[in-house]
């Protein structure tokens, strides 16, 4: 059986297979009309571009101002120092808390440590008790919490018994904070008469309690026998 197909009617589409000779030549735009065309076109590019090297160039050339953590490098010398001072810390009642004294006093910035020499210190506990320290040099931390007694060290503590408790050493590490007072050095520690030796001590002057380290001697007052 024959079968028949149909295709719709197409529209005619001119077809141009390219100038036909003999016709106008075609005009061309003169090389700085090109030129200027293609600037236009990559201008904007350009001028990003030579913003962005002129920002890098600026940073890049731009000096620092002086004193810049991340460029100064610090070294183990004082950025000040204090000769015959006095030094006075007073508590929220006005009240003196601490007095130091010294023949110079030299703060390295590295450590962030004071050194202080021929020292002398006066410390008032909040009841009144107060303590005496002496020495030949002292070396304290920034916030003064910590002072380190080197050189015929000596702190007289008033016990509040009438009998103040002196101990010497040439190291006494004292915690301002806390109260407390340490050694790992050989110490001499008399109270009223009686005179103990010790390899080291651990003193807590708000309990008022002393732990002496072996080997230990001890001298106590005679007795005198009545008749």
């Amino acid at each position: 059986m024959p079968v028949e197909l149909h295709l719709p009617d197409l529209p005619e589409v001119p077809i141009s297979l390219g100038p036909v000779r003999g016709g106008p030549p075609r005009e061309t735009q003169a090389w700085h009309h090109r030129l200027r065309d293609h600037l236009s076109s990559y201008l904007p590019l350009l001028l990003m571009t030579l913003l962005a090297l002129g920002t890098w160039w600026l940073i890049k050339n731009t000096p620092q101002p002086p004193g810049t953590p991340a460029s100064k490098v610090l070294r183990h010398e004082p950025d000040y120092t204090m000769t015959k001072f006095a030094l006075e810390r007073f508590g929220a009642d006005g009240r003196l808390r601490l007095r130091l004294e010294g023949l110079q006093l030299r703060h390295f910035p590295d450590t962030d440590r004071i050194e202080i020499d021929t020292v002398q210190m006066r410390a008032v506990a909040p009841d009144g008790r107060i303590t005496l320290a002496h020495a030949e040099r002292a070396i304290s931390n920034g916030d003064g919490s910590e002072v380190q007694l080197l050189g015929s060290a000596e702190v007289t503590s008033d016990a509040g018994s009438g009998q103040p408790l002196v101990m010497r050493s040439e190291f006494l590490h004292a915690f301002l904070v806390t109260e407390r007072l340490r050694s790992h050095l050989p110490v001499w520690v008399q109270r009223g008469a009686t005179e103990w030796r010790a390899a080291g001590l651990k003193y807590d002057h708000g309990s008022q309690q002393l732990d002496l380290e072996g080997p230990i001697r001890a001298e106590f007052p005679a007795r005198i026998a009545r008749p």
